[in-house]
């Protein structure tokens, strides 16, 4: 069991502002809490002010659960225990407590940073696989899971960027178990929120930023604005790690200009396309449904990749790789070859799955307007026969996204349906209505190139009825995920088990049972 970690409150506090009590040193805290339901005895309780709520009306529960103190940003006053007010922003103020509670773990570990749109999962799981080739023990936290001394941690339902006392946590783990670098996921929303406020970064890449979350970030420049605070910190991290600060940018992309602008630390460009101002880029590119090959031109050798990740985007993940890893570390070339010919695949990323039909089944996690055009033309590739795509959209984001996304499959895929994805609270049809105005916008015709089947695990076995030998069937939008929300309800879903349970009923194989969702009660 893991000893109880206890620190004094006013340790914690000394890289936050102002204090409106005087003497804190005698309070010791055992953990840190922003949600009062998850207060535990010993906790100090940050009561943060988000979008839709207020923790400072939570304050007086947190301390009936046995918050020894409280720290928010507004006077508040008739407390049963100290309260601290801080005048800078919650946020960071929480992500700084929380690094002085573990005592500054990244401070202690190599840090690497990887954002972008699509495509950051695969690239922070190379670098990881590539950095563990090499010998570094080495840790990871993605959108996945935490990897940490080889035990995986859940990071829970829908995650993106954990909150700044789980990443704190984390990293801390990391430093106790003896690793030396870590990988971290950076999101949007968590870089916009402040999560990674308190991180040492020292490598950072970006894959892309296209069209995402601009329901969260209201703009472009917005959202681009999120991804650049990684870069940010760059620039204010600590130094003493004998590591020089490298920015790793996507010259192929519309977020460069900027994000070169942003960076004032060394940087290194890479790209996909053969651009040659580019400080490398690749050539020879050939995808095929087992593996993908390409060369490796600018740097100072010349070098063939070969690897098991299919999907001529996975190029551009590579390269970013290539330059966190050889350029940032110093990596070996022969070390890397060697581990992009033995990387695994990515839970949920052009997972094939297999029950002995005579077409392809895939699972992806595309659910972007991009990542959607990526995903099929990949698929395109890896068949001579028709692309069945099937995908939905998720309620509360982004609405024009939900019309995009089809807009482009009609475009690319034979066939596509299309289904729920996530709707909590709004109507699934009227988010349908919406996909299939896009897919009628692109060219499509219902009932002939596209169909609307409110349920999954109808629309799935409705695409493999509707393969024949040779097709592909690709399931898109929920990837590794485990859950789907319905109302206010997480229903157990993992897009793998559904796909299989469809092919199983295909074939009559037992052993294999479908999800449920509510929508299958209409079936």
């Amino acid at each position: 069991m893991t000893p109880t970690r206890k620190r004094r409150l006013s340790a914690c506090l000394t890289e936050i502002s102002h204090l409106t009590q005087d003497s804190l040193d005698d309070i010791e805290i055992t953990g840190i809490a922003w949600d009062s339901r998850n207060v535990r005895p010993g906790h100090a309780f940050f009561a943060l002010v988000g979008e839709n709520f207020d923790g400072h009306t939570f304050a007086q529960a947190a301390a009936a659960r046995g918050a020894v103190a409280v720290i928010g940003s507004h006077p508040l006053a008739d407390l049963t225990v100290p309260y601290v007010q801080i005048q800078e922003d919650d946020r960071v103020a929480l992500a700084k407590f929380s690094a002085a509670f573990y005592d500054d773990p990244s401070r202690k570990l190599v840090v690497i940073g990887v954002t972008g749109t699509d495509g950051k999962t695969t690239t922070a799981n190379l670098v990881y696989h590539i950095l563990r080739t090499a010998g570094l023990a080495t840790g990871m936290i993605t959108s996945v899971n935490a990897l940490i001394d080889d035990r995986a941690l859940d990071t829970g339902f829908h995650v993106t960027t954990p909150e700044a006392p789980d990443i704190q946590r984390y990293l801390a783990q990391m430093v106790d178990a003896g690793l030396t670098h870590m990988i971290l996921e950076a999101t949007s929303h968590g870089m916009a929120q402040r999560r990674a406020a308190a991180v040492d970064f020292d490598l950072a890449a970006v894959t892309n930023v296209t069209h995402e979350h601009l329901d969260y970030h209201r703009t472009y420049q917005g959202y681009l604005g999120a991804k650049g605070l990684l870069f940010e910190a760059l620039g204010d991290a600590s130094a003493g790690k004998g590591i020089e600060k490298l920015a790793v940018l996507n010259k192929d992309d519309e977020s460069y200009p900027y994000l070169a602008g942003l960076s004032k630390t060394r940087q290194f460009s890479y790209s996909s396309n053969g651009d040659h101002t580019a400080d490398v880029w690749a050539e020879n590119i050939v995808s095929t449904p087992r593996e993908l090959r390409f060369r490796v031109v600018g740097l100072n050798e010349e070098f063939d990749i070969h690897t098991p990740l299919i999907g001529h985007y996975n190029v551009a993940n590579g390269l970013a790789a290539i330059g966190l890893t050889v350029v940032g570390l110093g990596i070996p070339i022969s070390v890397v070859q060697a581990a992009f010919a033995s990387a695994p695949g990515v839970a949920g990323r052009m997972e094939r799955i297999d029950l002995g039909q005579d077409f392809l089944a895939i699972v992806d996690f595309a659910h972007t307007p991009n990542a959607i055009h990526e995903a099929l033309s990949t698929a395109r590739e890896l068949t001579d026969g028709k692309v069945i795509a099937v995908f939905g959209s998720a309620g509360l984001r982004d609405i024009e996204k939900r019309k995009l996304m089809p807009e482009i499959a009609v475009g690319l895929a034979d066939e596509v349906i299309l289904t729920a994805e996530d709707p909590r609270t709004e109507s699934l049809d009227d988010i349908l209505a919406d996909m299939a105005e896009g897919a009628v916008r692109g060219g499509g015709v219902e009932g002939q190139t596209f169909w609307r089947e409110p349920d999954r695990g109808a629309a799935l076995r409705l695409a493999v009825r509707r393969a024949k030998p040779g097709d592909l069937v690709i399931t898109c939008g929920k990837g590794h995920e485990q859950s789907m929300c319905f109302g206010d309800v997480e229903y157990d879903w993992d897009d793998r088990d559904a796909l299989r349970a469809a092919l199983a009923d295909l074939l009559r194989l037992s052993g294999y049972e479908m999800p449920y969702l509510p929508t299958s009660d209409n079936h």
